[in-house]
């Protein structure tokens, strides 16, 4: 009963391209982790200042791919994205909120850019935050119609038998 209602999911069959972005994104950033461990992975987490970053660079990149290729697949879709919303919540955190007040914040480093405060970190940020509210997305309707999800659910079956439930369209 549990699993089915984790699964369920009632959202429109565009939710798919909101799924193919999120997961796409996430998929691929933690592909470069391992790719280019100097400047995306180890790194980049050490000079950041991220506590044990020879653990913590591998584990995001893991939970990245796999949680992106679950999204993609629309597999498990609301407990991905979850793990999803933390790692970008903690992204945002460790790399978007020092630039905002122009300095390190909770043990974070400040990048060296042109300029600071609200409007650089806005530009800087405007993929985390693309992320976190199509993660949310997700966490909040599920994978939609067109998913693993639904079909293990039998949500997608529910709606293509009854006229007054949401239909795969």
């Amino acid at each position: 009963m549990f699993a089915r209602r984790l699964l369920a999911t009632r959202a429109p069959w565009a939710t798919i391209l909101v799924r193919f972005l999120v997961g796409l994104v996430f998929l691929s950033e933690g592909i470069q982790k391992f790719l280019d461990p100097d400047a995306l992975g180890v790194g980049r987490f050490a000079h950041i200042g991220i506590p044990e970053p020879q653990i913590m660079a591998p584990f995001v990149g893991v939970v990245e791919i796999v949680g992106g290729s679950l999204v993609l697949l629309g597999l498990l879709t609301r407990p991905a994205a979850l793990a999803l919303w933390i790692n970008i919540s903690v992204a945002i955190l460790s790399t978007k909120v020092p630039i905002l007040l122009g300095h390190g914040f909770w043990g974070f480093t400040l990048p060296k850019l042109a300029h600071y405060g609200f409007w650089s970190m806005a530009h800087e940020a405007r993929t985390d935050f693309s992320m976190w509210l199509g993660s949310l997305f997700l966490l909040i309707v599920g994978a939609g119609c067109l998913s693993v999800d639904a079909w293990l659910s039998g949500t997608e079956a529910e709606a293509k038998g009854s006229p007054s439930k949401n239909r795969c369209r």
